[in-house]
């Protein structure tokens, strides 16, 4: 029986691969599209637990966000940020990212996007401002799940002030 040698098998199976990374790359990208539009989908619905299942569920989740305190860390602590915050409102919440860019290669991603919320707090009113967002995603078993999360608003630094309905 005839060996082939190793360089040669190797340069084949990259060959043989190469046609498929752009694919893998644009299905990675895909599937963390469908992530975030269910996290969207689970906010509006004022749902925790789709919510979480976003996340890692774990004690490895980081997460700055706009509310206090200044980070939250594990998935316990977010899953708290977020019944806290959901319970805020009376009524539905209309929850919609847009602007969402995705970049990444193998097992590690990150995106951003500007989320923008709409509402009624349970003193009767109107709630609505927007939020810029960037996370880290890992793939985890198959499965894309966000890992770090930072949430900012920008400052109006000549008033002092967060701008909630912050435009580009």
């Amino acid at each position: 029986m005839k060996r082939i040698p190793f360089f040669i098998s190797v340069c084949a199976l990259a060959a043989l691969a190469a046609p498929t990374l752009p694919y893998a790359r644009e299905s990675n990208e895909a599937q963390i599209r469908a992530l975030e539009m269910k996290f969207a989908a689970a906010a509006s619905a004022k749902d925790v637990d789709a919510i979480m299942r976003a996340y890692v569920p774990d004690e490895s989740l980081f997460v700055f966000d706009v509310i206090m305190p200044r980070q939250y860390v594990g998935a316990a602590a977010y899953r708290k940020d977020w019944s806290d915050f959901l319970a805020t409102f009376s009524g539905p919440v209309k929850f919609e990212i847009s602007d969402l860019a995705v970049s990444g290669d193998g097992e590690i991603a990150y995106g951003h996007s500007v989320q923008h919320v709409v509402g009624t707090d349970t003193k009767g009113h109107a709630v609505e401002f927007v939020v810029r967002v960037t996370d880290v995603y890992r793939k985890i078993k198959g499965q894309w799940l966000i890992v770090q999360e930072h949430v900012s608003v920008p400052v109006d630094m000549n008033a002092n002030k967060p701008d909630m309905m912050s435009k580009p």
